[in-house]
């Protein structure tokens, strides 16, 4: 067990590192090839924060571990929302200017709707999967138009600020990509195995396991990201990340995962992980929307986040310890 535990700590650290240097390589790349700020924000920032979840989802699926994969998807969704953008909203409010998130917001309240629909018959198929992965090819087209039509949005300019303050030499960024993208591939089997050794050792499920430690140790990115563009008074960076994080989770992370294997869904997923999600999904949408001017989640709206997720958390640390 001390062995697995190792693997969990190193595997967890050499991921956050080398997703950090994927994402930091990869939009410096693209921007030397003049691709706008806002299509680097929506689409090379999005695939890069989801690397660590689509890598870790695909290696637990190929091996048997559909736990881990469904877990780890939906698992990050729920920590992005009550646990990443209440700690954020604590320590800055949100407030949301760009109309690029309001535009996703519905959209990802409807995916999620799509996911819930999928998973109501305990089982997600090779065609289940093959679907998803068509909405998110049509998604990454809607983005791409917008990001190569919209000519200003609050977003776009965040990123480009960004962008600017991390400029480096295109040798140096294209470095950085192809050894991000390897490393992120060799911690990601690392901490699999670690978690598939602590589940099998303690005698919990792979699921709840990839909803704990694995789904929280992939949002780690997301959690530092955003509570930095927060402190710098980015906030539509902040959303952005989560909103991005969370479409690329629910289609494109369980598409590739169920597409390689398909998912076999406990009754629990439904009635307790996926009814969660959609909840804070549904109270993200209204938060941040703004139906009456610029969406907004302030330190109260914060706390009951955080408070949501912990909860949650509490709530399944309980079923363990009651097996």
């Amino acid at each position: 067990m001390i062995i697995a535990f190792l693997a969990i700590i190193f595997g967890l650290a050499l991921l956050l590192w080398s997703a950090d240097r994927f994402v930091v390589g990869s939009a410096a790349t693209a921007r030397h090839f003049s691709v706008p700020p806002l299509l680097i924000g929506m689409v090379i920032v999005g695939f890069g924060t989801s690397a660590p979840e689509m890598v870790v989802s695909a290696i637990s699926a190929s091996q048997g571990n559909p736990g881990i994969a469904l877990g780890n998807a939906y698992g990050s969704n729920i920590a992005n929302i009550a646990l990443i953008l209440g700690i954020t909203a604590l320590i800055s409010p949100i407030a949301v200017h760009s109309q690029i998130l309001r535009k996703e917001l519905p959209i990802l309240t409807a995916i999620t709707a799509l996911a819930a629909w999928q998973v109501w018959d305990g089982h997600i198929s090779r065609v289940d999967a093959l679907v998803l992965l068509g909405v998110f090819a049509g998604l990454m087209m809607w983005m791409i138009w917008q990001g190569l039509q919209k000519k200003t949005d609050a977003f776009g300019t965040e990123i480009g600020q960004e962008l600017e303050v991390h400029a480096m030499p295109v040798r140096r960024a294209a470095f950085w990509l192809v050894v991000g993208l390897v490393l992120l591939i060799i911690s990601s089997r690392i901490l699999v195995w670690g978690a598939v050794e602590l589940a099998n050792g303690f005698g919990i499920s792979d699921l709840v396991i990839g909803l704990t430690i694995v789904a929280i140790g992939t949002s780690l990115p997301e959690l530092a990201s955003s509570i930095i563009a927060a402190r710098k008074g980015e906030h539509d960076i902040a959303l952005g990340n989560i909103i991005g994080s969370n479409l690329f989770n629910t289609l494109a992370v369980v598409g590739i995962a169920g597409v390689i294997e398909p998912l076999t869904v406990g009754p629990e997923v439904f009635s307790r992980d996926i009814l969660i999600m959609a909840a804070l999904t549904v109270s993200l949408f209204i938060l941040g929307y703004g139906f009456r001017g610029p969406g907004r989640i302030n330190h109260f709206e914060g706390g009951a986040l955080l408070a949501c997720y912990l909860g949650y958390s509490a709530y399944l640390i309980s079923m363990v310890f009651g097996q």
